[in-house]
């Protein structure tokens, strides 16, 4: 008996081993609580405009994963999804040739990743604190630049039909791109030299440069990485809008880094998943979704979130505790 009980504790525990776990269920039980809530929940078109909501969100919670689990934050990229967007419909409307526009909207949120990184790094400041002060600068620019009114597309471009265009039905190519990126960074992480640098950055800085990994360099890219990933996100979702307000998507950061957690991601750095923060991002997405549909106000939505943050960062961290003994 004493061997078969040891048995089931061992299986448990490689359960709770399994990153995603408490994602998984989580998902689970939302959809069957708003299925049960609402009959129009489960079609079709809606599970499709839930998977291009967690897309465009998605999409940022992987950069921001992976700046996490090195050991860092990121809350500009709430002002680089429109950053980068802004750019790209401000040179379009002045005839600049549309990849050319992209190409420079997309460097301009590289470049603000690079400047997050150098001044984390080189001054010591917490990146939370960076991070917030370059949201606040570049969420000004935008209201100088723009005067607060927002920026319609003045003409077609036939590129946009693959960022946040149909594909079919009501799938859109926003999460197609969510999936691929996805698999690109899960395989990065998870089975590449630099996923192990990022894990070991995160985990133990001291020990990870005894061993001779370039921390510095690895936290760089990761906010390249975390930046880029904003600035694409909001091109998307430009893309299926095709006006795109300076006051974008403000609090968003919030979500990135609430979808990251909600996925395994801890705080503290130095363990996470990319997988989680697909799971995380289509929770929120689905809540949003479902309270909409049930009927609820509006404001609810912030506050269930809020609470389900909590809860997921109590379960993460009492997981990881129980795993690691």
């Amino acid at each position: 008996m004493r061997g078969i009980a040891l048995k089931h504790k061992i299986d448990w525990l490689n359960f709770l081993r399994i990153k995603e776990f408490g994602a998984v269920v989580g998902i689970v039980v939302f959809f069957v609580i708003f299925s049960f809530l609402s009959n129009r929940f489960a079609t079709l078109d809606n599970l499709m405009n839930t998977l291009t909501m967690a897309a465009e969100l998605g999409i940022i919670a992987i950069g921001v994963s992976m700046l996490m689990i090195s050991g860092e934050f990121d809350l500009s990229v709430g002002a680089v999804f429109a950053v980068a967007p802004m750019v790209f419909a401000i040179m379009v409307n002045h005839n600049f040739n549309e990849y050319f526009s992209l190409f420079l909207s997309l460097s301009i949120a590289v470049g603000i990743g690079v400047i997050n990184g150098l001044v984390t790094l080189k001054t010591g400041i917490p990146s939370f604190i960076t991070t917030l002060g370059m949201m606040m600068f570049w969420r000004g620019i935008l209201l100088a630049v723009t005067g607060g009114f927002p920026i319609m597309l003045a003409r077609r471009i036939k590129m946009l039909d693959y960022l946040g265009g149909r594909v079919i039905g009501g799938l859109r190519y926003s999460a197609i791109w969510f999936l691929l990126l996805t698999i690109v960074f899960w395989f990065v992480l998870e089975r590449t030299k630099y996923g192990n640098w990022t894990f070991a950055t995160g985990g133990n800085l001291g020990a990870a440069k005894a061993l001779g990994i370039p921390s510095e360099r690895v936290k760089i890219m990761n906010f390249v990485i975390s930046s880029i990933l904003a600035g694409f996100a909001g091109l998307t979702t430009f893309a299926r809008f095709k006006i795109v307000d300076p006051t974008l998507e403000q609090e968003l950061e919030l979500e990135a880094i609430a979808s990251a957690v909600m996925g395994g991601t801890l705080l503290t750095g130095g363990y996470g998943s990319i997988l989680g923060a697909l799971i995380g991002a289509t929770m929120i997405s689905m809540v949003r979704n479902g309270l909409v549909l049930a009927g609820a106000p509006a404001y609810w939505y912030r506050a269930f979130i809020g609470i389900i943050l909590i809860v997921a960062a109590v379960i993460n961290a009492r997981i990881r505790k129980k795993v690691a003994g």
